[in-house]
């Protein structure tokens, strides 16, 4: 379970909030859909998802499902993504990689890390993770649930400022309002 210096809870759902609070898995799920899809959503399908499976969200159980099956379950109504084919096989490579690499722990990914660097080169290497999302997630470890690593600041740059810059920084509904008016206050500067 992870530790929680303050925790998320911005989904509107605090079930689905608790879920990202205590499942390492699904908070790694709910980053990887963060994207081309509304926050809130993103982060509400793990939920949705632990819901259609009828069980735990677990890596292991995941990676054995066939990707079909799983699309399947992504494309239900609602859908999970806007894009619910390439983000259920995105979700399955995650969780195979999980299993390969971590024995099906996600919290490993983190877990011991003493330097940020270490941390970023592992969380690239997770399906689906880019630069911009591990900064993002490096700064949710840290903000969120404690996990530190020398450096972190600097891996995560802007994300890891006070202010609305991320999930990093949603601990309410209010949170994500606030998130939302940055950003279209920055693009109508553009």
């Amino acid at each position: 379970m992870l530790k929680m210096p303050s925790s998320l809870h911005f989904t509107g759902n605090s079930d689905a909030d608790d879920l990202l609070n205590d499942n390492p898995l699904a908070l790694l799920i709910g980053m990887l859909l963060d994207q081309q899809f509304p926050i809130e959503r993103a982060f509400l399908a793990p939920l949705l998802l632990q819901e259609r499976l009828g069980k735990r969200l677990d890596a292991t159980s995941l990676a054995e499902i066939s990707p079909d099956a799983l699309v399947h379950l992504f494309a239900e109504k609602p859908a999970l993504h806007r894009f619910p084919k390439s983000m259920a096989t995105r979700t399955h490579s995650l969780c195979v990689y999980l299993v390969e690499e971590y024995a099906g722990n996600p919290d490993e990914v983190w877990a011991g890390v003493s330097d940020a660097s270490s941390l970023r080169d592992r969380l690239l290497a997770l399906p689906g993770f880019g630069e911009k999302k591990v900064a993002i997630f490096i700064a949710v470890l840290a903000k969120r649930f404690g996990v530190v690593p020398q450096g972190w600041e600097s891996m995560s740059g802007v994300y890891s400022t006070t202010g609305f810059h991320s999930v990093a920084d949603l601990d309410s509904p209010e949170a994500l309002m606030h998130l939302r008016e940055q950003r279209s206050s920055a693009r109508r500067k553009k």
